[in-house]
């Protein structure tokens, strides 16, 4: 039998819970007629990310997205919001307490497989304590976890069961954050139900709100993933995202500079160490991502004569779909403990007490922040 929405009863997709309809192939929900009948029927789109990778856009306007967050402040639920260790602050929904009211909040930090396997974990979940209360957050818990490798899941499970209270839950994350992974994860291990939600890798494969029953009568309800242009991943071609999103575990790369050396990231960002003592910055990048050195005179004509090629991702045809670059400056306090976080792309530890200058290139609108070093 076809999924169909609880309030209305027509039948939605599996996959990503939008609204069926065999009208308009470019619109979402899209479905051929003759397969709109089969049990757990798909969407066109679903199908070709299911089958080939492949992802057709479908526009989703930006206000149901707002309307369906401020929809949770006015039940009574659990709300598990889901964000990226490898872009902690560029995966946390802004303004988040707002929407849910009193609703208690379960913070839920996904990938932490990607650090190195010899990080003390304790200081991971203090550091994200400590930055969840400057962005304004007051979870009930955090957990650390990896859904990809079931790290962590048994502790995700325990602290949903005891904050939830015999509630529904919320589940609410960016795009590209794992969410549809660790539901999968709770479809499979505590619910009846055959079907999984559709995974990818490109941002909104989740179109609308997806109910899944529980035992109690209560239900999981997967949010679509909040597009944010300040993430670089939303900033770059879909062809780009699969050497720019790591998988295995970070390979710290250290790099010892002189002032007015400089390192580009392919062509998606550059850092130029502007003026300060001799030291070492430590990147924390996908291993994807080509790495170039060269020094602060020369980084122009570097860029110009070889991005695309040498310096690349993205290659000479994808180029052109990404903004022009912003530059920041930044000035790493003596003394202190400091990353440059460029959202999306990973950050860079400056190992040295000393200080520095330092200037940052991103694409435009890319958040390029310093904060409490997170190793």
């Amino acid at each position: 039998m076809t999924a169909s929405d609880a309030t209305t009863g027509a039948p939605v997709c599996s996959g990503c819970g939008v609204r069926l309809q065999t009208e308009s192939p470019d619109k979402p929900g899209y479905v051929p007629e003759q397969a709109l009948g089969r049990e757990d029927a798909i969407c066109r789109r679903c199908f070709r990310i299911r089958h080939y990778n492949d992802v057709t856009h479908v526009a989703v306007d930006q206000d149901d997205f707002l309307r369906m967050l401020s929809g949770i402040a006015g039940t009574d639920s659990l709300v598990v919001h889901i964000v990226d260790l490898f872009d902690f602050e560029g995966s946390v929904i802004s303004g988040l307490q707002r929407f849910v009211g009193n609703n208690p909040v379960l913070l839920v930090v996904n990938k932490i497989d990607l650090l190195p396997k010899s990080t003390n974990w304790n200081r991971i979940r203090n550091w994200v304590q400590r930055q969840a209360k400057q962005l304004g957050l007051k979870p009930a818990g955090i957990v650390l976890c990896s859904a990809a490798k079931r790290t962590g899941f048994d502790r995700v499970i325990e602290a949903i069961q005891s904050l939830r209270d015999s509630r529904d839950i919320y589940v609410v994350g960016a795009t590209n954050v794992g969410k549809s992974t660790l539901i999968n994860r709770l479809i499979r291990d505590y619910s009846d139900l055959d079907r999984e939600l559709t995974v990818s890798r490109y941002p909104g494969t989740t179109l609308d709100q997806i109910r899944i029953p529980l035992d109690d009568g209560r239900f999981i309800i997967d949010t679509p993933g909040i597009v944010y242009p300040h993430r670089l991943t939303e900033a770059v071609p879909r062809g780009v995202l699969q050497r720019l999103l790591p998988e295995k575990p970070l390979k710290p790369l250290v790099y010892q500079l002189n002032e007015r050396q400089t390192l580009f990231f392919g062509a998606l960002a550059r850092f130029d160490f502007v003026r300060g003592e001799p030291q070492s910055f430590t990147l924390y990048v996908s291993p994807s991502l080509y790495v170039h050195r060269t020094k602060l005179e020369r980084a122009d004509e570097v860029y110009a004569e070889h991005k695309g090629e040498l310096l690349a991702p993205p290659n000479a045809d994808e180029l052109d779909a990404i903004a022009p670059w912003t530059r920041h400056s930044l000035r790493i306090p003596p003394g202190s403990r400091t990353d440059i976080s460029i959202s999306g792309l990973g950050w860079i530890r400056a190992n040295s007490p000393a200080g520095a200058f330092v200037e940052v290139y991103a694409p435009k609108g890319v958040h390029v922040i310093l904060r409490e070093a997170m190793i």
